[in-house]
């Protein structure tokens, strides 16, 4: 799994003109599914999202997780972040789980990280053309995968 935080002051998804997710302070999150991925990557990425120190501190250093802020999170499918661009100029998107293996693993990533944060949770729709809203407050991008979370270089 494939997770890219964005660090927001709000965040809003929108399908067909509804607002589907959103949150205040917290953070956007697309989701990236690989077809060997399964409930324990879904689990560790919670889990490290939750706990990741990202916030400022009232001294400025970035030393609080979302959850000791209060914030919550928007979190969207995104297969995109699966393509292979390494021939030609068009990408091929065969790293990117089926449909029928990301869905399921989409839902439990979005019900673990809700139970581990204090503000609710807002979600795109599985495989719908969304509009994403983001106000970045950082600018804070942190791109974390799965395949290296726990190993040192």
């Amino acid at each position: 799994m494939i997770a890219v935080l964005q660090r927001v002051t709000s965040a809003k998804v929108t399908v067909e003109g509804k607002v589907t997710g959103e949150c205040e302070k917290g953070l956007a999150i697309l989701l990236g599914v690989c077809p060997e991925d399964t409930e324990t990557e879904a689990r560790i990425l919670a889990e490290k999202i939750a706990k990741l120190r990202i916030f400022s501190d009232e001294a400025g250093k970035m030393n609080l997780s979302v959850a000791d802020v209060g914030g919550g999170a928007v979190v969207v499918s995104q297969f995109t972040l699966m393509a292979n661009c390494s021939h030609g100029n068009r990408p091929d998107f065969f790293g990117a789980a089926s449909p029928a293996v990301a869905e399921p693993l989409y839902e439990k990533f979005t019900d673990l990280l809700e139970a581990l944060l204090p503000a609710p949770v807002g979600r795109g729709v599985f495989g719908a053309d969304m509009h994403y809203e983001i106000h970045n407050d950082g600018p804070v991008t942190i791109i974390l995968d799965t395949k290296n979370l726990g190993k040192k270089k």
